[in-house]
């Protein structure tokens, strides 16, 4: 069935097919790896909105992984997410290196918002991108501004934290490149703001520590994390609907490294 066909007397809008083409933008589903399990959920607080991740396979046989936030949401942030991911993507194909990715998508930012001072707030973002090698299972990472990734080892968390500004203002170093080795069983959360920045009526925040006790405490699989992630953001809201994009991805290491 077409988007224009009627169904139950119901008329597709255009922030409809807005919000459906922006989610073919999105990878339908993790790749399978023999290194890792991977799992993401995402909700858009109005259909359409700023949040991207993505996992691409790089040329020399390594994985890339991303997430980002656009500034704002709804529509706005959805046309300039838009404009960074296929960027982003284009340049994938021929840079393996981390600092020269960001740094060019920097770069690109920085042109558009150089063309107007009204808006030039809305061409920013905050970034995590990293390249892992399967092998040695060796992750060498930008964090520009992004909430810190954490990384659940034993009985204890390590935080990936920011090691440059947001995107799109400011210029950025070679030494923001940062590197880490995941171990077996290590578990990997990714998130964006709209978790821990969730609000409760009182207008007490989720917050990051509610998000580590979530992450030591859980007992189930990498996909199970991520419901009961989203079950908890829900309730702690205690609305319908987000109030910010909310995106969330587990890895789970399951195979030793060789270094």
């Amino acid at each position: 069935m077409g988007l224009f066909s009627k169904k139950s007397q119901q008329q597709v809008t255009t922030p409809d097919i807005a919000a459906q083409v922006q989610q073919l933008l999105l990878p339908k589903s993790p790749p399978v790896c023999d290194w890792s399990c991977i799992g993401v959920r995402n909700r858009m607080a109005e259909g359409l909105g700023g949040d991207f991740f993505d996992f691409v396979p790089t040329a020399d046989g390594c994985q890339a992984v991303m997430i980002g936030d656009v500034v704002g949401h709804g529509p706005s942030a959805a046309v300039v997410m838009g404009l960074l991911y296929g960027y982003i993507h284009s340049k994938l194909q021929a840079v393996c290196s981390v600092y020269h990715l960001v740094d060019q998508v920097n770069v690109f930012l920085k042109s558009f918002a150089a063309r107007s001072q009204a808006h030039d707030h809305l061409f920013s973002a905050t970034l995590f991108f990293g390249i892992i090698d399967p092998m040695s299972l060796k992750l060498d990472y930008i964090n520009a501004g992004h909430p810190p990734p954490l990384v659940k080892r034993g009985g204890e968390i390590l935080a990936l934290a920011a090691t440059t500004q947001p995107l799109g203002f400011f210029e950025v170093a070679k030494s923001s490149v940062r590197t880490i080795r995941f171990e077996k069983h290590d578990r990997w959360l990714l998130y964006t703001d709209g978790v821990t920045e969730t609000a409760a009526a009182n207008g007490e925040l989720f917050g990051r520590q509610r998000l580590e006790t979530l992450l030591l405490n859980h007992q189930g699989d990498h996909l199970e994390l991520l419901d009961a992630l989203l079950e908890d953001v829900m309730a702690f809201d205690g609305q319908d609907r987000p109030q910010d994009d909310c995106t969330a991805i587990a890895i789970d290491f399951h195979r030793d490294r060789i270094t």
